[in-house]
C-alpha cells in the first residue's frame, strides 16, 4: 500500500508562535504514518498589520521537518499558483488551521484549486476560532470563502464547534481538545527554574503567559493583584509574554496601583528553550480572559503540570475542571483575586498537581492525528 502524502498548509518555521508550534507538532506525529510536508508563507502578515515585534523564530531551523515556503498571503497571483502546485502534487489529504478571517482569501482560493485534482484531495481544517476575537471589517465574508472548499473541521472546543455550526451546519465535524504542547522539553524542578530567571526561593508566584492582548484580561489580574487578600498572601506574580498593542495602560496601571515590587514584566518575545524555566518556576498558572475559545497556553500548563486558574469563559472551562486541576472565576478582579488566595490557602498545590499528571494523559497527539484522517470519510 503507497504512503500516504499530506500537506500541512499554514505556519512554520521561519514564523514564530503557537501556530507554528502546534503545526510542526502535528507534522511530526503524522510522520509515524505518512508523506507530510508542512507548506508555510514567505509572507504572513504585512508588518502594518502585525502588532508585535517580529513574526520570526530565533530558534534553529528543525532538521526533522520538510517545510516549504511558497504562499504570500496577501498575492491573489501567488495564492493561484500555490494552488496549481497543489493540485499537480494531489496529496491524498490537505490539512490547514484557521484562526484569523484575514487567512481566509488566501487559503480558501489555495483550497479551491488544490483539491481538484486526480486523487480528489480531501481538505480537513483545524479550528482556532470562528468568530475572532477581535472583530473587523470582512470577518463574516472572509470566514465563509474559507470554509467552502473544507470536506470536515475539528473543533478544539465546544464553542467553537457551536460557532461553527453557525456557519456551516451539515459537513463532518469532530470535537477534539488541544493536545499537550510537550516540545517545550521535560519538567524541571522548581527550585532550578527559579535559579536561573533569579528569582527566591520561598517567594509565592503566579504567572501570565503569552502575547498580551485586550482580551487575555491581563488588567483584570492587575487589579487583582492590588486586592488586599492577594497583597495579605505574600503573593508575586510574573507576566511573560510580548505586548500585542500598547503597553502604557498596563505599565500605568502597575503605577496606579503601586504594583512595581509585585509584578516582575518579562515582556520580550519568550524563547522556545526559556518557556519550561517561567512554568516550572510558578505555583499556579492565571489566565483571566475576558473571552476564549481554548487556549494553548492551559495545554502547557498541562505539559508542565502546574494548576491553574481560569476565568469562566469559552472553552477555557473545559479544559479546567473546577477544583480538580484548577480553579475557575467570574472575569472580575475580586472573582480571581478569591481564587488565587484559595489555591494557597487550601494548600492545593499538591492534590491539583496530581490531578493534572493523570488528566493530561487524555490530551494526546495521537488522538487527534486518529480522527484527522478519519474523519473525511464519513
Amino acid at each position: 500500500m503507497a504512503t500516504q502524502k499530506i500537506i500541512i498548509l499554514g505556519t512554520a518555521f521561519p514564523f514564530r508562535g503557537g501556530i507554528a508550534a502546534y503545526n510542526e507538532r502535528l507534522a511530526r506525529e503524522l510522520q509515524q504514518q505518512a508523506d507530510v510536508e508542512i507548506w508555510t508563507f514567505t509572507l504572513q502578515y504585512p508588518q502594518f498589520l502585525f502588532p508585535g515585534q517580529s513574526q520570526y523564530s530565533t530558534d534553529p531551523a528543525p532538521t526533522d521537518l520538510k517545510i516549504r515556503r511558497l504562499v504570500n498571503a496577501v498575492n491573489p497571483l501567488n495564492w493561484w499558483k500555490v494552488g496549481r502546485m497543489m493540485k499537480k502534487a494531489a496529496p491524498d489529504m490537505v490539512i490547514t488551521k484557521f484562526w484569523l478571517p484575514f487567512m481566509g482569501p488566501c487559503l480558501g482560493t489555495i483550497l479551491r484549486i488544490g483539491k481538484k485534482n486526480k486523487r480528489n484531495t480531501k481538505v480537513v481544517a483545524i479550528l482556532d476560532n470562528m468568530i475572532p476575537h477581535e472583530k473587523r471589517f470582512g470577518d463574516v465574508a472572509f470566514s465563509k470563502y474559507f470554509l467552502k472548499p473544507i470536506d470536515a473541521f475539528i473543533a478544539m472546543s465546544q464553542k467553537v464547534l457551536d460557532d461553527l455550526r453557525q456557519f456551516e451546519p451539515t459537513k463532518p465535524a469532530s470535537l477534539i481538545p488541544h493536545p499537550i504542547y510537550d516540545n517545550y522539553g521535560p519538567l524541571i524542578s522548581k527550585a532550578e527554574a527559579r535559579k536561573r530567571l533569579q528569582l527566591a526561593q520561598d517567594q509565592r508566584y503566579i504567572l501570565f503567559f503569552g502575547f498580551i492582548r485586550k482580551y487575555k484580561g491581563l488588567d483584570l489580574l492587575l487589579q487583582a493583584m492590588a486586592d488586599p487578600r492577594v497583597i495579605a498572601a505574600g503573593i508575586k506574580c510574573i507576566v511573560a509574554g510580548e505586548f500585542y498593542e500598547d503597553a502604557a495602560p498596563y505599565h500605568a496601571l502597575v503605577e496606579q496601583l503601586h504594583l512595581q515590587d509585585r509584578v516582575l514584566l518579562h515582556t520580550d518575545f519568550i524563547p522556545t528553550e526559556d518557556v519550561k524555566n517561567y512554568f516550572c518556576a510558578a505555583d499556579l498558572v492565571v489566565q483571566p480572559y475576558k473571552s476564549a475559545t481554548q487556549s494553548g497556553i492551559s495545554q502547557i500548563a498541562y505539559h508542565f503540570e502546574k494548576p491553574m486558574v481560569v476565568t469562566s469563559v469559552g472553552g477555557l472551562v473545559e479544559m479546567v475542571p473546577h477544583g480538580v486541576v484548577g480553579f475557575q472565576a467570574d472575569p472580575e478582579p475580586a472573582s480571581i483575586a478569591a481564587a488565587i488566595v484559595k489555591y494557597y490557602d487550601e494548600q492545593q498545590e499538591v492534590p491539583m498537581t496530581n490531578a493534572m499528571r493523570e488528566a493530561k494523559k487524555q490530551y494526546a497527539w495521537s488522538r487527534l492525528a486518529e480522527e484527522i484522517v478519519k474523519l473525511p470519510a464519513r
